[in-house]
């Protein structure tokens, strides 16, 4: 039943802007690590090459809703493909600014330009199919499919991703995963915009000219409370990256944190697609209560993982509440945000998400080296007892006159 869902949304569109939205979308995950590993290595300083990534990063956050906005008003093709044409252009200026010995005042506006151009294929590709499969008469059916095939990708692209540029640089240069950022996102990213589903906003109009009398319903307590929701699982990627590196590091094993951490995406990856078969009486409200109360219990084996089998085991077990949280959030954004601005609310969840990531990084990285290697993970508890709380006291948040995730009987 459910992996007829699947097929459904399969014959609609076609497997081929899965593949292309995938392709696309992986620079994504190549360019931040990508970025610290090619300044790095040109410049030799761990510093440099922080402030450079970390500018990519701050410029998708911020880019992010705004790519999102103009795709939905003027629809996604001339927007994404402006975007993939800026986007290849900065990161190709920022190879060459590295390479020539370039000063930093010069690399970081390249790497903050290429964050701001980041197509943003992915919440693009949500809306897309979700506008795609409106009105078809089981589309109650098909949009929990939807949002559990591009969880399960996201999380395989931000696995695949570091691997890869670890594959290249390892075996070749730092300079060639950048450069095959740069001609993926020109080859499928153009691709993707010139997809036949592409041809229309998400508005449902060609080019839509007049204002949206609705647009002012995108700021609501919902939004806001999805977003956070959201940050928290940022600030649990950047503590848990952070943590796992410093605490295989103390134990003896610095090359396993990549690992680990692909072990944790590889794992989240197979639960979203197992979410494919989880029953329709089970509503949003309720999967979100009880994947961030998931998160939080299996959150707290990394508090006290001093061997490398237990950091293994811990690693992996976080991993199964990740698509879970990840996939229902952007499930209540569809319900809660404006149809018509569906992309942007995606960017402004994913631009929460970078943003916190950052955060949780930094932070955790003074934890470490303060407080000890495990000290990290309590910053993942932090996050996920907050994410809990947020699930748990959100009855009776209204956007637009309904519930938060409330449509069609779904209460919170």
């Amino acid at each position: 039943m459910k992996s007829g869902n699947l097929r459904t949304v399969l014959d609609l569109l076609g497997p081929r802007l899965l593949v292309l939205s995938f392709l696309g979308r992986l620079p994504t995950s190549m360019c931040p690590i990508g970025t610290l590993l090619l300044i790095g290595h040109t410049s030799g300083s761990t510093a440099q090459a922080g402030l450079v990534a970390g500018a990519l990063s701050l410029g998708e956050a911020a880019g992010g809703p705004l790519v999102g906005r103009f795709a939905d008003r003027r629809g996604q093709r001339p927007v994404v493909l402006l975007a993939v044409l800026v986007n290849a252009a900065a990161v190709a200026a920022l190879v060459t600014a590295a390479v020539t010995d370039a000063p930093v005042w010069l690399q970081v506006p390249c790497a903050g330009l290429a964050g701001l151009a980041v197509p943003q294929i992915a919440p693009l590709s949500r809306s897309r199919w979700l506008t795609m499969v409106k009105g078809h008469r089981d589309e109650r059916r098909i949009v929990p499919a939807i949002l559990s095939l591009e969880g399960a990708v996201d999380e395989i692209n931000f696995t695949a991703g570091p691997a890869l540029v670890g594959l290249c640089a390892t075996f070749a240069d730092p300079v060639l995963p950048m450069l095959l950022a740069v001609a993926l996102v020109t080859t499928c990213g153009t691709l993707f915009a010139l997809h036949p589903t592409a041809t229309r906003g998400t508005s449902g109009e060609r080019f839509p000219r007049r204002r949206d009398p609705g647009r002012a319903a995108l700021a609501s307590p919902a939004l806001a409370l999805l977003m956070l929701s959201m940050a928290m699982q940022g600030l649990l990627f950047g503590s848990v990256q952070t943590g796992v590196s410093a605490t295989s590091a103390a134990l003896g094993h610095p090359g396993a944190a990549g690992v680990l951490y692909g072990l944790m995406g590889g794992v989240s990856a197979v639960v979203g697609f197992a979410l494919l078969a989880l029953p329709q009486r089970v509503s949003l409200p309720q999967r979100l209560r009880l994947a961030t109360g998931a998160l939080l219990l299996l959150s707290l084996p990394l508090t006290v993982a001093d061997t490398m089998t237990a950091l293994t085991v811990a690693t992996g077990l976080i991993g199964l509440a990740v698509a879970p949280h990840i996939i229902t959030v952007f499930g209540l954004t569809e319900r809660a945000a404006p149809r018509s601005r569906t992309g942007e609310a995606m960017g402004l969840l994913l631009g929460s998400l970078l943003v916190a990531q950052a955060a949780g990084t930094t932070l955790s990285g003074h934890l470490a080296e303060t407080h000890g290697p495990t000290a990290p993970f309590w910053l993942t508890t932090t996050a996920t007892a907050t994410a809990t709380l947020l699930a748990l006291t959100t009855a009776g948040v209204h956007t637009r006159g309904r519930q938060l995730g409330a449509r069609e009987g779904d209460l919170v």
